[in-house]
């Protein structure tokens, strides 16, 4: 079985071959405006348009913990929105971060990932804004993707 790859660079512009999936995790209000986001958004506007949309016919699908949409940007790039964060603050409940839910997104993003032949690129997910550790995540991402056979590749952003 192969290990996560890591690198120091910009998640938001993998530079290998083939098909490729940026994923990356939002939370399940509706809120699209710091972090992560905000590096996707100044590339390409269809994530976020496509996260809000989704966010506002959530009465009508499947927008929730768990969830996963994915959105096609380029021939070959793919960005995944995975639905791993209850809200947006730190609070009596803890931090917005919910595990199970990235796991069961990750399994999502897994089938979609095998479906397109593609490699995975992301950054911490679930450690920034949303207040996770990476030794909880970590083993999730191997376990859903590097099990499997998928090359993942994870940035550390320089500044």
């Amino acid at each position: 079985m192969s290990e996560i790859t890591y690198v120091r660079g910009d998640a938001t512009v993998p530079s290998v071959r083939g098909v490729k999936l940026i994923a990356h995790v939002c939370n399940d209000i509706g809120g699209w405006g710091r972090g992560f986001v905000l590096a996707l958004s100044r590339r390409r506007p269809e994530p976020e348009k496509a996260y809000r949309a989704w966010h506002r016919d959530r009465a009508h699908n499947d927008f929730g913990l768990g969830a996963a949409r994915f959105v096609q940007v380029e021939r070959h790039l793919w960005v995944a929105n995975l639905i791993g964060q209850r809200g947006i603050r730190t609070g009596s409940k803890g931090v917005p971060v919910r595990y199970e839910a990235i796991d069961t997104a990750l399994g999502r993003l897994a089938d979609r990932a095998v479906e397109l032949d593609a490699s995975v690129h992301m950054p911490r997910i679930g450690c920034g804004l949303a207040g996770g550790t990476w030794s909880r995540v970590e083993p999730l991402v191997t376990g859903r993707l590097v099990a499997r056979g998928i090359a993942v590749t994870v940035y550390d952003h320089d500044g």
